[in-house]
């Protein structure tokens, strides 16, 4: 990390077009991200932009960072590959519901569990965008789409149930509607030591147009979401008249007349797996507001810390070693 450097968004931007469709949310996460590597006091050139494919993977080519635009849901692996070779760098994933969930899903469950020190950014749409409008993993079910066109009979995946599943360390989500709650999240990732998962819910304008609509829309959003901070009550609504309270084993709401009522609402504590879980499990079809904000936050093991440590550990035990009597050591072949 490097001090005194002092950016603006311009520096993070670079000289490509931007090709996403008006309206897209994807240029509101991209100016989001822009804005808040300018607080972190860090020099772009240690910044590493890596996306798999889909529209959200053009990010890359947008920011003017290192990055590499790679091959259909293998971005963990080549985000692990740069991280482990300088961990100096901070790296950034970005990733979206099918890149990441479907050809990706092995990816991206395996670099949560060894919780590489990574910030991934999963676009969630809901939907296939670059190639034309399919169901993707994410899609509820009956949703009818080019390629299911009688309605979808699969179960919809939640992404940050996937994620603390998987033993995800950092797990939050915010809307592509919100820039300063995306800012704010973005400098928090950056900020942990460990794999960041992040859900975005973002809008695509032309194959699933406002999916997310209860959660952006003014005249809704504030009684459909909760806004989760640490050591504060679980309180939400226009005027935060409503609570939630643990009542036989799960989540309810209450309405919040007094003080006393406040007294009941929970505290919000990310290192509460057990909690994280059912604020995961929210749901609008269930008639609860869905979590925004850290859902779930815990110190683990640093993957790329603990490789280098063994092989520190047995270089000096053994030496640095030497390739070719490695190669013609033991029982080999001869062919004749």
């Amino acid at each position: 990390m490097s001090e005194n450097c002092m950016y603006t968004k311009k520096d993070f931007t670079s000289s490509q077009e931007v090709k996403w469709c008006p309206g897209c949310g994807d240029y509101a996460v991209l100016s989001s991200l822009q804005l808040a590597l300018t607080k972190l006091n860090i020099k772009k050139e240690e910044v590493v932009c890596v996306s798999g494919i889909g529209c959200s993977s053009r990010f890359p080519y947008y920011m003017n960072t290192y990055g590499y635009h790679t091959i259909h849901g293998r971005a963990p692996a080549i985000a692990t590959g740069i991280k482990v070779a300088n961990p100096e760098l901070q790296v950034w994933m970005i990733t979206g519901d099918g890149d990441g969930l479907s050809i990706g899903g092995n990816h991206l469950i395996h670099i949560l569990r060894r919780n590489v020190d990574l910030n991934i950014m999963l676009f969630n749409n809901q939907i296939y965008g670059l190639t034309k409008g399919q169901y993707s993993p994410t899609s509820t079910r009956g949703k009818v789409t080019k390629s299911s066109p009688y309605g979808s009979i699969d179960r919809s995946f939640n992404p940050c149930k996937l994620a603390i599943g998987a033993g995800g360390t950092f797990i939050a989500r915010t809307l592509d509607t919100d820039p300063k709650h995306m800012i704010d999240l973005f400098s928090k990732s950056a900020g942990y030591k460990g794999s960041s998962f992040i859900e975005i819910f973002q809008n695509c304008v032309i194959f699933n147009n406002k999916t997310h609509d209860s959660y952006t829309n003014k005249l809704t959003r504030e009684d459909h979401t909760i806004q989760l901070e640490d050591g504060m009550p679980m309180l939400f609504g226009k005027n935060k008249e409503k609570g939630l309270v643990f009542n036989n084993f799960k989540l309810e709401i209450i309405n919040i007349n007094n003080e006393d009522d406040i007294k009941k609402v929970l505290i919000h504590d990310s290192s509460n797996e057990v909690l994280a879980n059912m604020l995961i499990d929210l749901t609008i079809a269930d008639d609860m507001p869905i979590a925004m904000g850290i859902i779930y936050k815990r110190d683990d093991i640093v993957y790329e810390e603990e490789l280098i440590n063994q092989i520190k550990h047995i270089t000096e035990d053994k030496g640095i070693g030497n390739m070719n009597e490695l190669l013609h050591s033991g029982e080999t072949w001869t062919v004749s």
